[in-house]
């Protein structure tokens, strides 16, 4: 079993709130996750039919089953619950009591949102970071890592990425697409989820991509919501404060896992990925989401942002830390060029504000060239 590494915050949210709510996609390692930290709390799964059923029909009676609490798998499937969750808490006035899982965050957090709200804390669990699973490991190969990408099932299974990607989004077509938005033509969504995966790590043009899918601006938009909802892209918006410059206001579309992305591409092996065109994209989408996973590992919410003006001046992600912002580019080379540095050296000076610039890239030795502190891809993104 593989630690992880969001453990350590759970753990402390148990004693804080009666209530810890942890969301994330489809086989990310949420009940694996619950099971191994809350090893006395019953268990039970509301994809199951007759527990579904009962929680919906009877949450009341349902709750009364576990007295001091449960963890509930797949909550979601049952958003009767939570109004009877918040009398349930309140009365017992206990930390910890219930822990809640769910991979569709787009019906939990609204039902969080209203009956829960000051009573659960929300944690996020992506698949693997590089430290999890590769933290004894040497020599890795960069390619072999972006092709393989992070499920937990992969590692713990022993089974081939093709094979795993191939039934994940079928299960996550069938479960979760048709089920919310009821579409009749899957096959025309799932051309657009190919499409959405060729923009990794690009600006999002979604008049484009309506094009290209023959569909209106409102469904791409709609389709969109959906897959960033259930954990299958995050869009990284632009960061403007007290910037006068005219920026693309467009934001980047990110698959959170370059695994499932390069499959969806027609990638069937790490040496394709060496030859592939979009390399360099599939590199940058692997070093947004490890910043992503750490900063939700420590409780982090708060969004990551990238920097482009009209000029074609950029950044390629920025972490808003208050007083300070730190400015990273990311590139794939393992030679390191002068012209690495050119966003960061053109990015508008910010008042009060102490701009920290790094430089993530394709090798593995840690040194700063023109004020800029250089790490290799295996160290983020602890180093920073």
């Amino acid at each position: 079993m593989f630690v992880r590494k969001i453990s350590e915050k759970v753990l402390m949210y148990a004693k804080q709130f009666p209530i810890i709510t942890i969301t994330g996609p489809r086989q990310s390692g949420k009940t694996t996750l619950c099971k191994m930290l809350f090893p006395l709390k019953p268990y039970v799964s509301l994809e199951g039919l007759d527990d579904r059923q009962f929680a919906q029909s009877d949450p009341r009676g349902f709750l009364s089953q576990f007295p001091n609490g449960a963890v509930i798998d797949e909550v979601q499937r049952a958003p009767e619950l939570f109004s009877y969750l918040q009398s349930t808490v309140d009365a017992a006035n206990k930390e910890g009591m219930f822990v809640l899982t769910g991979s569709q965050q787009f019906e939990m957090m609204a039902s969080i949102s209203q009956s829960l709200a000051g009573r659960t804390a929300v944690v996020k669990l992506l698949p693997f970071s590089i430290s999890e699973i590769y933290q004894n490991t040497k020599n890795l190969d960069l390619h072999d890592v972006m092709f393989t990408g992070f499920y937990p099932r992969i590692f713990d299974k022993k089974i081939p990425p093709s094979d795993m990607y191939a039934f994940y989004i079928n299960t996550y077509l069938e479960k979760d697409v048709r089920q919310v938005l009821q579409i009749k033509d899957m096959n025309r969504f799932e051309a657009f989820l190919k499409l959405c995966a060729g923009r990794t790590g690009q600006l999002l043009n979604t008049n484009q991509l309506g094009n290209e899918c023959d569909v209106n601006h409102n469904t791409i938009k709609s389709w969109l919501s959906v897959l960033e909802a259930s954990y299958i892209i995050k869009l990284v918006y632009p960061f403007s404060k007290n910037i006068n410059k005219r920026i693309v206001k467009s934001p980047k579309l990110f698959f959170l896992d370059t695994g499932l992305a390069a499959h969806l591409m027609g990638i069937r092996s790490a040496d394709h990925i060496k030859v592939h065109p979009l390399q360099g994209s599939l590199f940058e989408t692997l070093v947004v989401c490890e910043f992503m996973k750490h900063r939700f590992n420590n409780g982090i919410l708060d969004p990551l942002y990238f920097y482009r003006d009209q000029n074609s001046n950029e950044v390629d992600l920025l972490q808003d830390n208050g007083i300070s912002l730190d400015l990273i580019e990311i590139k794939m080379a393992k030679t390191i060029r002068s012209d690495f540095f050119k966003g960061i050296q053109r990015f508008p000076a910010q008042e009060g504000i102490t701009l920290k610039p790094y430089l993530i890239y394709g090798g593995d030795r840690a040194q700063i060239q023109q004020n800029t502190q250089i790490y290799g891809w295996q160290s983020i993104p602890e180093s920073l």
